[in-house]
């Protein structure tokens, strides 16, 4: 059929071409009805659908506020870091990329190639890591692998004050001591950045983005003195694994302030691995474990007597062998004849029995009394996660044998920043200053606010107060309990303590003890308080052999440190029997 054949048939079917019109109008009638219904109705959704898979938020991290000592050393700090993502999607060849990261960050493929797997768009696959890893793992151009800018938090000294400081985990958040306490203040506020992503991962430079600035949180100045902190952390450790003890804390406090100078407790643990130690050494023991403090609680006795002008330190008193009071017999520590001693000489010898003839002249109301002014279960008012406020019975619970044991520092209980704390007040010339670990908050502008000083409560007279430290110059004394704590040139007072420790299990004492000393320099007017306390110790049991040179070591120090200078004259001679 040639061309005039085929138009001659085209001719003969109008309805054949009229319909073929039709049907093309009807098809552009569609597409231009639907491209009218995308452009001019539905182009606002399509177009927020389409950013929305663009778009990328990206969480951006507030500087964690530093921890540091009192002089401004560093104890825990925040430096940049990246947190290694991924687009599981992307990634080629999981096994692959994994181990070539797992050479960078020395870890083994097996651990990073699970996070390289499967079809999540956005996973984390180690958090943290150097910017000079990231640099090298970005060379290595491995797809669908990515970074973003975080921090890590650094302990440039590692255990010191670990249990106190505490560390963060992995999300940034305080887990344990201050960085846990003090969260809020630290970790400031995350702000965000919002922005159109290429199909890479990567920013749009024409595309929409918004901004939330983070906000710095707050650093924190502790009282804590790092090089006195170091000392005490050494002695404390070389004395426990010696006497091969359960554990030790040692708190050191200012006296005229009333501020921490050292807290320390052993065994201890690195705050920047954490999870390589046993949980139970993240535990600030000097301020969350409670004890009853035996010998060492005497000095409160010898307080209130002398301040209630009812015994002075030449006293006479008669020490039997035993003594005997209803429901119970006591005795000292060793065994001994009938003792003639004065006040001085039942503490200088750490007699039980003396001490409990000297607060029966006192009673057990006003005895009560002083406990309570002292601190006895009372909060330090540190607000330590987990602290304990210690033990004391109210007096109308007392038992028939309570007031006899109280007198001699068993029955109640205390952690060890109490008691340093109470002969910070005895040191003080009788004036209470609650201890303090905080001098203040530095602010992201570099501004500090200063902690409010803490007022000073009267418990004792400053003259039974200096009364009761020259009556501790004898335990530091040849004829006392502790001649080890003394230091060449300097007058110290103190006092011995091997507590019995309670067995919750059989409700009475077990063999086990805590050995402590605690004393202050120099005697004639203190600016230090050092406690010490040696849980559980296997070799030696004696507070005056085991803590007492921790005592000197450190006391030592810290008045060098301070530049104390050293004592004028000898204390005076105090008759310790008659």
């Amino acid at each position: 059929m040639n061309f005039l054949d085929k138009k001659v048939t085209l001719q003969r079917h109008p309805r054949r071409l009229s319909a073929i019109g039709a049907i093309i109008v009807l098809v552009l009638g569609v597409y231009g009805v639907k491209l009218v219904q995308l452009q001019a109705y539905q182009a606002p959704q399509l177009s927020f659908q389409a950013y929305e898979k663009r778009k990328k938020n990206v969480e951006l991290t507030a500087h964690r506020g530093e921890i540091t000592d009192r002089n401004g050393a560093p104890l825990a700090i925040s430096v940049e870091a990246q947190n290694l993502i991924t687009d599981q999607t992307k990634v080629i060849n999981p096994k692959e990329t994994a181990a070539a990261i797992a050479q960078v960050l020395n870890l083994t493929a097996s651990e990073i190639e699970p996070t390289l797997t499967g079809t999540k768009k956005f996973g984390f696959v180690v958090k943290a890591i150097t910017p000079a890893q990231w640099n090298q793992i970005r060379a290595l151009n491995l797809a669908g692998i990515y970074a973003e800018k975080t921090t890590s938090r650094i302990y440039p000294g590692a255990t010191i004050a670990a249990s106190l400081i505490g560390f963060v985990g992995a999300e940034g958040n305080g887990m344990s001591g201050l960085e846990h306490s003090l969260n809020d203040s630290l970790a400031g506020e995350n702000g965000s950045v919002v922005f159109e992503a290429s199909a890479g991962g990567r920013q749009l430079p024409q595309g929409l983005s918004s901004q939330k600035d983070p906000i710095a949180g707050r650093g924190v100045r502790l009282t804590i003195d790092r090089d006195l902190q170091y000392i005490a952390e050494q002695s404390l450790a070389s004395r426990v694994e010696l006497a091969q003890a359960k554990s030790g804390t040692l708190v050191a406090i200012e006296v005229k302030t009333g501020k921490i100078l050292a807290l320390a407790n052993y065994p201890t643990f690195d705050p920047n691995n954490p999870g390589e130690s046993d949980p139970t050494t993240w535990v600030n023991r000097a301020l969350v474990d409670s004890y009853e403090p035996g010998s060492t609680a005497k000095v409160m006795t010898m307080a209130a007597v002398v301040n209630e002008n009812i015994a002075s330190p030449n006293t006479q008193f008669i020490i039997p062998p035993v003594l005997k009071r209803p429901s119970k017999t006591f005795r000292d520590h060793e065994p001994h004849p009938t003792l003639q001693l004065t006040l001085t000489g039942v503490l200088a010898k750490s007699s039980n029995i003396g001490t409990i003839l000297a607060a029966e002249m006192l009673g057990p109301e006003k005895f009560y009394d002083y406990l309570k002014k002292f601190g006895v279960g009372e909060p330090t008012g540190l607000n330590f996660p987990g602290e304990s406020k210690g033990r004391l019975p109210k007096i109308e619970k007392w038992s028939t044998t309570s007031f006899p044991t109280f007198a001699f520092g068993q029955g109640y209980m205390v952690n060890a920043v109490q008691i340093a704390s109470m002969y910070a007040t005895v040191a003080n010339d009788g004036k209470r200053i609650p201890p303090s670990l905080i001098e203040g908050f530095i602010n992201a502008d570099g501004s500090f606010d200063a902690m409010v000083q803490p007022d000073a409560v009267e418990v004792i007279s400053p003259s039974a107060a200096r009364t009761v430290r020259e009556m501790m110059e004898t335990v530091v004394s040849d004829e006392g309990t502790a001649p080890m704590a003394s230091i060449s040139g300097y007058r110290v007072g103190g006092k011995t303590g091997t507590a019995q420790v309670a067995d919750p299990a059989c409700r009475c004492y077990s063999k086990d003890v805590i050995a402590s000393f605690i004393g202050m320099a120099p005697a004639e007017a203190p600016e230090i308080v050092v406690a010490i306390a040696i849980h559980h110790p296997k070799n030696g049991r004696w507070g005056g052999t085991l803590a007492g040179p921790v005592f000197k070591e450190v006391a030592q120090y810290a008045l060098q440190e301070r530049n104390i200078a050293p004592s004028e004259g000898l204390p005076p001679k105090l008759a310790v029997e008659w």
